[in-house]
């Protein structure tokens, strides 16, 4: 069971890194221009301080268990968002099933 759970801590990981990927994608094939290239960058970038403040596991403003599940969540399904904004619908699916199932599995191990 304790290598189930750190398989699950690590696609976590690996989640949080799409959702970052996904939200750049999204920024540079938005639109065309330079603001492309500002959007590419800032939109994974503000959702990586934000995570990093109060949703990282050593946070500078850690927030409620239960607040960051909720809002781990919701920074996730973002990604997913972002995925079908940039016509990538089949992507986005197969991302938010893979979120729903880790997140599924975080809350039932309380993690």
């Amino acid at each position: 069971m304790a290598l189930l759970r750190s398989i699950n801590l690590a696609v976590a990981f690996l989640l949080e890194l799409c959702m970052l990927a996904a939200l750049g994608y999204w920024g540079f094939t938005t639109i065309q221009g330079w603001p492309r290239i500002v959007l590419g960058l800032a939109a994974p970038l503000l959702a990586a301080v934000v995570w990093g403040i109060f949703l990282a596991p050593k946070a500078a403003r850690p927030l409620d268990p239960v607040l960051t599940f909720w809002l781990k969540g919701a920074m996730l399904s973002l990604g997913a968002v972002a995925l079908v904004m940039a016509n990538r619908p089949r992507l986005a699916v197969g991302f938010a099933i893979a979120v729903a199932i880790n997140m599924l599995l975080l809350w039932l191990w309380r993690e």
